[in-house]
């Protein structure tokens, strides 16, 4: 029954998810999603521009004159988009402005390509720690004789699993820096992520061959499977610190306007907030994607490995056919690898300048082009460009918190569905409940959306960034202390005691005590890594954003690494401390995070150049004005 139902349930959101896209996205983001827009607009229609881009259009590399959107802006038009006082910043409603169709499509894209790799990760872990099962049809799956055994494979044991479950997830994390690197300095995001595509390509074949049941039988399957295990890793690296930049670059008008709604009520369209937005919007979409690993659990354990592998595959290769589709309507930004070239420039000036102490406070204030011209240094570089590498820097600064929140979100390795695999399953996959936390980011988001952030606004409640990523990081510490506790009734309840990981009768505990902990994982999600994604872009040089959002992807792979070192502990009697821990480590860096960056609460979202331009004439005339005087 499961797996006809979810082999079904994944084909027809296939069929859906093209009906959708056809309807152009529009009906899928307030179906599927539930995330209204108002109006979705076109990327060539007159929305504004990014202004620091207005008087450079014709300095940029234009793949083609004829079709190509990369960088084509229009002229910002200040009566049709009029900037917002200082008395109106204080008293209106901030609301987000129109998302492009493009932006929509890329969600799409990143769904499909989310849906694949997640879809083929959930079958890992039994794929690598268990044997054929006993009595099985020889395909992987159970016999169905006895529902609380488990699929398996290749029979490597809980810590070589466990181990390579870190390192592909290490490798799809470390890649991203390469990835973001190719993409600013050499080719551009948008033919970054056609070759992730392809190379991803290649391994979702590899991998459902080295699934065949001859080979599996044969004792044959880990050389296929590790081949296309570090493909996936690859591409998947290639691909991913592309995606969401190359979804923002679709909003022009990246600056605050004021506008009159139909209601008469005056508000300012704020690009944090519709930056907020899209990321809501693009992180539900991933996690539609993700939820995709429900069905591959089920057919994993009833019918096969190639076939749960075949599944996402075949999800995978509609990621060509959307990304053609929309070709000729995405704004790509051209390679510039002078962007890159002037931050490392100023960091190291800075750290020379500052002798080494990177905590000074005039750490910046040291390689400002003014204050060296007045020492008579003339460098090549502006007061933004000063600016972005302080502002990355600070960005940087709080991902360093994401790995240790990291190994509090589903608990360190396999150690959850581990733990799953001790409970009472009533006929359902060891691994299931630990694929609901994309079901409750898919309904969360849009609730976020339409709910608690418009309500906060009404009220003038700030709700920061720091602020929010304070919560998610209290929620995860919860989860944490929850998984504790459900593992010590595992291990109170189970006939083996203290040895319940290798027990052949499982606890009378039902395995649906882990939805508490899931649960809050994926909300802590919502707020940590939405948020994250908004600080790479914004704070990022125009050129570098690929490469600050794979930094903080590279916190992840950070994460894996720790999680390598804590390995020895994901073993019996001692799976109560995996879960706490990490818990205990979150909530002292919970404490000296809030306390060491919350005036980023009030910090500007995005900066322009016109802004530093302004700031240096103000500083121009008043030293001409002290001259005259004297």
């Amino acid at each position: 029954m499961f797996p006809g139902l979810f082999t079904f349930s994944s084909f027809s959101l296939l069929t859906y998810a093209v009906k959708l896209y056809r309807a152009k996205l529009v009906t899928m983001a307030e179906n599927v999603i539930g995330l209204n827009v108002h109006k979705v607009v076109e990327p060539d229609s007159d929305q504004g521009v990014h202004p620091e881009k207005a008087q450079q259009v014709s300095a940029l590399d234009i793949e083609s004159q004829s079709n190509s959107l990369d960088q084509t802006h229009s002229v910002i038009d200040d009566e049709a988009y009029p900037a917002p006082t200082a008395e109106e910043r204080s008293t209106l409603r901030k609301v987000a402005d129109s998302i492009p169709i493009t932006s929509w499509s890329l969600c799409v894209v990143e769904m499909a390509e989310r849906a694949s790799y997640y879809g083929v990760k959930a079958a890992f872990n039994n794929y690598l720690q268990f044997p054929l099962p006993e009595g099985g049809p020889g395909t992987g799956a159970i016999d169905k004789s006895k529902p609380n055994s488990h699929a398996g494979a290749l029979g490597l044991g809980l810590q070589t699993a466990s181990a390579l479950g870190l390192l592909f997830t290490f490798l799809a994390y470390v890649i991203p820096i390469f990835g973001a690197w190719i993409a600013d300095v050499k080719i551009g995001r948008y033919k970054a992520i056609a070759w992730g595509v392809g190379i991803g390509g290649v391994a979702h074949v590899i991998m459902v061959g080295g699934a065949a049941p001859s080979i599996l039988q044969a004792g044959k399957g880990v050389a296929p499977f590790l081949i296309s295990y570090f493909l996936l890793a690859i591409g998947a690296g290639i691909f991913k610190p592309n995606v969401a930049p190359t979804v923002i670059d679709q909003y022009k008008h990246q600056r605050e306007y004021t506008k009159v709604l139909k209601s008469g009520e005056k508000v300012i369209v704020d690009p944090e907030t519709t930056v907020n937005h899209i990321m809501l919007i693009f992180y539900a979409f991933i996690n539609v994607g993700a939820f995709f690993s429900i069905a591959v659990v089920y057919i994993e354990k009833y019918h096969s490995f190639w076939l749960a592998y075949l599944v996402p595959g075949i999800v995978y290769f509609l990621l060509p056919l959307l990304l053609a589709a929309t070709y000729k309507r995405t704004v790509r930004v051209a390679p510039q690898g002078s962007d890159l070239n002037r931050f490392v420039k100023i960091t190291v000036s800075a750290i020379k300048a500052s002798k080494g102490n990177i905590f000074s406070k005039n750490v910046w204030q040291n390689v400002r082009p003014t204050a060296l011209a007045e020492r008579g240094v003339h460098v090549g570089y502006s007061e933004k460009d000063v600016d972005d590498a302080r502002r990355t820097w600070q960005a940087v600064q709080i991902f360093l918190y994401i790995p240790i929140w990291y190994l509090n979100d589903g608990g360190v390795g396999n150690v959850q569905s581990n733990q799953g695999a001790a409970m009472t399953s009533d006929g359902a996959p060891n691994d299931l409940l630990s694929h609901f936390n994309p079901l409750v980011i898919i309904v969360f988001s849009p609730f976020m959306a339409n709910v608690v952030y418009p309500f906060l606004e009404r009220r003038n409640i700030k709700f920061g960034r720091i602020s929010r990523m304070t919560v998610g990081f209290v929620l995860a510490i919860i989860s944490s202390l929850i998984g504790a506790l459900v593992q010590w009734r595992v291990y109170e309840t189970s006939p083996c005691g203290y040895a319940a990981s290798d027990c052949d009768d499982v606890s009378p505990l039902s395995i649906w005590w882990q939805i508490p902990n899931v649960a809050l994982g994926a909300m802590s999600e919502i707020f940590i890594n939405v948020t994250a994604y908004e600080l790479a872009y914004a704070r990022a040089p125009e050129h570098m954003r690929s490469t600050v959002v794979a930094l903080f992807l590279f916190m992840t792979a950070l994460s894996s690494a720790l999680g390598q070192i804590l390995l020895p502990s994901i073993a019996d009697p001692t799976l109560i401390w995996a879960w706490a821990a990490p818990g205990i480590a979150l909530f002292v860096q919970t404490i000296v995070f809030w306390f060491r960056h919350r005036h980023l609460n009030d910090d500007v979202f995005m900066t322009y150049k016109e802004d530093f331009e302004s700031v240096n004439s103000g500083e121009k005339k008043i030293v001409e004005n002290e001259k005259d005087e004297k």
